[in-house]
Parts: C-alpha cells; structure tokens; sequence
C-alpha cells in the first residue's frame, strides 16, 4: 500500500487533482468529509464546537453553519487553534482507521489523503509521498469570490490563515501547477499517478 498526502491552499484546485485520481483508481480519504461526520448534531465534537462557541453559529436544523463559524476562526487564531486542537486529532483517527480497513482488504492500493492543513499538522509526515496541488493567490481570492460569495477581505484572511503555497511546495514530492488550464491540470495529474503507480509497484 502507498500513501500520499495531498495538500494545498483553499481554492487551489484540489478538487480537480482528487476527481482525476479517483478516477484513475486512486482510493481517496477526504479530511473535509471526515469533519462534516465529526460535526453531525449530537456527535461528541459537535457537542464540543457548540459549547465553546455557542448555537448561534447553529442552523435551524441544529448543524454547524461553517459560514459563520468560518467568520470567528479565520479572523482569531487562538480560536482558530482551539478548533484544530478539537477536530484534528479526532480527522487523523478517523483516517488511520480508514487505511487499517483499506490494508486488509486492498493491501496494494494507493490511498490518497485529501487535506488542506496536512503540512500544517504535521501529518505530511506520515505519508510515503506528498502531493501539493499550486495556485497563484490572485486565482485563489478569485475562485473564492466567485465559488463561495466571499468578499475580498473574507478571501485573504482565509487564504493568510494557511501556510503560503510558496512554503508548502518545499515539501512536495510532486507539484501539480493548476495555474494553466485544466487541461493542463488533469495532464499533470495523470503523469503523477503513473510515478506513483510505479512506485507502488516496488513497494510490493
């Protein structure tokens, strides 16, 4: 089995990379999914998140609007901090649990993990091999505005509360540049995964 981390900024173009892996043969564990099950009314990190900063970042119907709660953290790191510190370490369990599952039955596969602060936690790691997917932060505030309404100033803070791209891809076994056209992306992608194929293939 070959692990590999993928990480990047917000709005960088994960999503692309992850689609194109998935579709590839690729068996990805989605860090984003992992939190919105954690964050499940009633689930003990839900009851955690709610008593710290209270239901009025509730929704009706009792789940978290991570609008608002996006609101608090982005623009106060220690409460940034005190979110990591509840979500995380419960994301990586969940995670460690996925691939003890995936070994037993697929012991030759290529998992990716798909997480925005992977570096940032330092769960980079743990992975045989990482992947930063690279974005210009003009694109970044861009796609923000536009996908996710964001006003420019909700954009940068987002965006400064990650570590820079420039910094990240010092990690990288691999750098997809989602600069250029998608095209150009889902090329890059798919000669990643062959290396990581092949990589594969020596492990076993």
């Amino acid at each position: 089995m070959l692990i590999v981390g993928l990480t990047g900024g917000i709005a960088s173009g994960k999503s692309l990379v992850t689609r194109v892996l998935r579709d590839l043969g690729a068996h990805i564990i989605d860090a984003d999914k992992i939190v919105h099950e954690l964050l499940a009314p009633g689930e003990d990190a839900w009851n955690e998140v709610i008593g710290h900063f209270g239901r009025n970042i509730q929704l009706p119907d009792g789940s978290i609007d991570r609008r608002k709660l996006g609101d608090i953290i982005f623009n106060h790191p220690d409460e940034r901090a005190w979110l990591n510190q509840c979500i995380h370490p419960r994301v990586f369990e969940a995670y460690n649990h996925q691939v003890r599952h995936l070994s037993e039955r697929q012991p030759d596969a290529i998992v990716v993990m798909d997480a925005a602060l992977l570096i940032e936690t330092g769960y980079h790691k743990q992975m045989d091999k990482l992947i930063v997917v690279y974005a210009g932060q003009e694109d970044q505030v861009k796609r923000l505005m536009e996908r996710d309404r964001f006003t420019l100033e909700q954009a940068l803070a987002r965006i400064s509360s990650q570590m820079p791209l420039d910094e990240k891809r010092k990690y990288a076994d691999y750098v997809i540049d989602n600069t250029g056209t998608r095209e150009a992306s889902e090329r890059q992608t798919r000669e990643v995964f062959e290396k990581l194929r092949q990589e594969s293939g020596r492990r076993e």
